[in-house]
């Protein structure tokens, strides 16, 4: 097996995440004190780590669905095309739903997300992403909620990958890349 040639520094410890999803989690409940069941749409495969420890901190009704969008594939750079590539299995009509997304970069896939969810009526359409780099943004858009804004650093951990690697990491880490010799 092959050694990565990047190092991964640490940016955002489990800890200082744990603590920030707790404040997320009670701004959401608070937001939706008066809803009848929560829909958290999860945009993946990236935000399944944010979304498991967040559902846990939303002392209400919840229930959990996905959609899966690519705008990446292995690649470091969004090709701006956005595909859906797996589609809610539930009906969100009338219904409150919270989009959690991992990193807003760009703007274009949480914009198409946005839209379409849309088209599907919900009561209500929040979104809550966990890192944001505002200084990539293509398009406007912004989420409801953010957990930390970072620099415009390439990023892994928490449930984000590189070339599908790194996910299962505790804490979000800056990607450094080695030189190579010769």
């Amino acid at each position: 097996m092959s050694q990565p040639d990047y190092v991964i520094d640490e940016m955002i410890s489990a800890k200082t995440i744990a603590a920030r999803i707790e404040d997320l989690a009670r701004e959401i409940r608070e937001t939706f004190a008066n809803t009848e069941k929560l829909v958290v749409v999860g945009l993946l495969r990236g935000s399944f780590v944010f979304i498991a420890d967040l559902v846990r901190e939303l002392d209400m009704p919840v229930e959990v669905d996905f959609i899966e969008a690519s705008s990446y594939g292995d690649s470091m750079e969004s090709s701006r095309e956005v595909r859906i590539l797996k589609d809610l299995r539930g009906e969100i009509g009338g219904r409150d739903v919270l989009l959690v997304e991992d990193i807003v970069d760009t703007g274009f896939t949480l914009h198409h997300v946005i839209e379409l969810l849309k088209t599907r009526h919900p009561k209500r359409l929040e979104t809550i992403a966990l890192l944001d780099k505002p200084s990539r943004r293509e398009i406007d858009v912004k989420a409801t909620w953010t957990g930390f804004e970072i620099p415009d650093e390439f990023v892994v951990g928490y449930g984000i990958d590189y070339a599908q690697r790194n996910r299962n990491l505790p804490h979000i880490g800056k990607v450094r890349f080695l030189e190579n010799p010769g």
